[in-house]
């Protein structure tokens, strides 16, 4: 059985993620107290069902602390994946401003409503550290709920076993990803920005890419970056990692960026070597996604 566990901090899209998955014809459960998934899971196998999304939190204090040790049990019969959603404070105050929803750890104390809001997220974090660090992380602090929803269709794409690389480019001016591995800084590299003609495109239009790949600046990053990645891969993989995120970002996100998240990751796929090693490979676009899905 395919088990995917829906996890992350309050706020942060675990709702929009599960109906991802219920779209793609998912059997899901939401809220799912920690103490009854083995059981969930007994009676799922006896149904014959083949996949499962499962959105559980920390609103039950120390149970999630069980989870990881659960979870290992159900690996030695099924697939399972951890999604972990997060966002940054700011944005997570700012979300549950808008919905006047209170945070599920949330006590009654007689402080202001943001204190008591930070202490609560800031519990929630630590408590869900543990599976965090094990799992598929997707940072949603600028991520629109429609672009959410067609990552996880992405994600769903990929084959569950071996390393999947995640390369994504960003906007230094939105932020690093904080599901990022490892992070690239491209601005240093002629900006095509300022070129009236190429400023409305982006790194995946024919112009942009023709501007770039004359620059031997470019080239040569992007030829560093590739040997950096083949390099150090190995060790990832021995590490037992299931994720690894490459972000790469210029100053919007738009032209640079882009240009070399496409660039390295067709190098990976073309290859040969690398499908003995299950290795999977996902390209995001965090500026450009967002502004797709709005328009969509």
């Amino acid at each position: 059985m395919q088990i995917n566990l829906i996890t992350g901090i309050s706020g942060s899209g675990k709702s929009v993620a599960l109906r991802a998955f219920e779209d793609a014809g998912y059997d899901c459960v939401d809220n799912l107290p920690v103490s009854l998934l083995e059981d969930l899971i007994s009676t799922l196998e006896k149904e014959k069902s083949e996949r499962v999304a499962v959105a559980i939190d920390a609103r039950r204090g120390q149970s999630i602390v069980d989870l990881p040790s659960i979870l290992e049990n159900l690996r030695k019969n099924h697939q399972v994946r951890i999604v972990f959603l997060n966002a940054d404070t700011n944005t997570l105050i700012q979300r549950f401003s808008e919905t006047r929803r209170r945070h599920p750890l949330s006590g009654n104390a007689n402080q202001s409503q943001s204190a008591t809001l930070i202490e609560a997220i800031n519990k929630e974090r630590n408590l869900l550290e543990p599976l965090r660090a094990q799992a598929h992380s997707i940072d949603t602090s600028n991520l629109p709920a429609h672009a959410l929803r067609s990552w996880i269709q992405d994600l769903l794409k990929d084959k569950p076993l071996g390393l999947t690389v995640v390369f994504e480019s960003f906007g230094f001016k939105k932020g690093v990803p904080s599901e990022a591995d490892l992070v690239f800084d491209v601005r240093c590299l002629p900006n095509p920005h300022y070129d009236k003609v190429l400023r409305p495109l982006s790194g995946n239009d024919k112009p942009v890419k023709e501007f770039l790949e004359k620059i031997p600046e470019v080239v040569s990053m992007e030829g560093d970056i590739i040997q950096f990645i083949e390099k150090w891969l190995p060790h990832y993989i021995a590490d037992g990692r299931s994720y690894l995120t490459v972000a790469i970002g210029c100053t919007g996100g738009q032209h640079r960026s882009v240009y070399l998240v496409n660039r390295i990751s067709e190098h990976f796929r073309a290859q040969k070597d690398l499908i003995a090693l299950q290795l999977n490979f996902l390209d995001r676009h965090r500026e450009l996604d967002s502004i797709l899905a709005a328009k969509s």
